[in-house]
């Protein structure tokens, strides 16, 4: 299981330290102190309160890219069979649901909590103009 301490936590979802203290203390997201007085979170309820929340997260370290749509998430879910796995990120208010080889998730070690990046880079890309009154 992924833990997180708090700072991390807390710049995962896009919240203040603070915040994110007093949701664990109502309850609103569960946290161990351990013996050190230190705070930390699973990475699967981590995953279960950024899919709830949906706030925006950027990435915190730049990288040399030739793709430009980067979003830092959170894996919510992982499905396996013997060649392929579909994999579903949270990326603040985005959802990305990613299908990878079985090898790659399991070399990644994939699993709800996990920090991922979801890059995405289109060859086609739809343009739609809104409906408007």
């Amino acid at each position: 299981m992924t833990q997180y301490r708090i700072g991390q936590a807390a710049s995962l979802l896009g919240v203040s330290v603070d915040t994110l203290r007093r949701w664990a203390t109502s309850g609103r997201v569960v946290s161990t102190v351990g013996p050190d007085g230190r705070r930390t979170f699973e990475g699967e309820a981590l995953a279960a309160l950024a899919t709830s929340i949906a706030g925006d997260v950027k990435a915190t370290t730049p990288r040399a890219q030739s793709a430009r749509n980067r979003f830092v998430g959170l894996v919510t879910n992982v499905v396996k069979d013997t060649v392929v796995a579909q994999v579903e990120i949270q990326a603040g208010p985005h959802r990305f649901v990613s299908l990878i080889t079985r090898e790659a998730a399991d070399e990644l070690q994939l699993a709800p909590g996990v920090v991922v990046d979801a890059v995405v880079k289109a060859t086609n890309v739809g343009v739609e103009i809104p409906f408007q009154i």
